[in-house]
């Protein structure tokens, strides 16, 4: 049942290494517990549609978390934090999921928290959802949405983000959504490889597509 009544803050909290960064948190004003959820940007930063998207999962019922990855950039907007991890290579990968623990931490830590933890992603936030699932401990659900480099040739690996995620080999959430933009090239044999390894694995899961999307698409 949606809620009409939420709230939605920026909060601090501890990531990569102890480092503090700012988070955007948006909950239900229902008293709970309510599940929780992980929401991992975009490419374009830590903007105003982020923020929309973690309100609207409050407004179904979810106590929502958004660490800004892109806040050691400093740049004080979106845009130029986004152009100066785009001019570095991207996002480190080991920092990211850094971020991404001490998000869940925060998230384990509040009051209304029911427990449960589930992860959301859009566009590169799609790539970061695939890697924590495969390397991040604690997460109950994963939704890779349009996520580019989860397939990743070797040549274009770098020390910033060394592996695919495709082929990491650890563990992976119960239940898993993965959606692919019918635009991305190659999307057959890109889907044939995610789903062969998500089988491997023994896990649920779910793919889906829309045709004529591209990165733009929103649920």
């Amino acid at each position: 049942m949606p809620y009409e009544g939420l709230i939605a803050e920026t909060v601090n909290i501890n990531g990569h290494e102890g480092d503090q960064i700012d988070a955007y948190l948006a909950r239900p004003l229902g008293a709970g517990p309510h599940p929780g959820v992980v929401l991992f940007h975009h490419m374009p930063g830590w903007d105003e549609a982020s923020k929309e998207m973690a309100r609207k999962l409050a407004y179904n019922g979810y106590a929502c978390i958004s660490p800004n990855l892109h806040f050691r950039e400093g740049k004080g907007n979106s845009v130029d934090n986004s152009n100066s991890v785009r001019e570095a290579g991207g996002m480190p990968d080991a920092r990211t999921m850094g971020d991404v623990e001490g998000a869940i931490a925060y998230m384990r830590s509040l009051p209304y928290h029911n427990g449960k933890v589930g992860i959301i992603g859009f566009c590169s936030g799609g790539r970061q959802v695939y890697l924590a699932a495969c390397t991040v401990s604690g997460i109950d659900a994963a939704v890779d949405c349009w996520g580019g480099g989860v397939i990743c040739p070797p040549e274009e690996l770098t020390d910033r983000q060394p592996v695919a995620p495709l082929n990491i080999r650890r563990t992976w959430p119960a239940q898993s959504l993965v959606y692919l933009e019918t635009k991305m090239p190659d999307l057959t044999r890109r889907r044939r490889q995610a789903r062969r390894r998500t089988q491997k694995n023994n896990k649920n899961y779910e793919f889906h597509r829309w045709d004529g999307a591209d990165t733009v698409l929103r649920c």
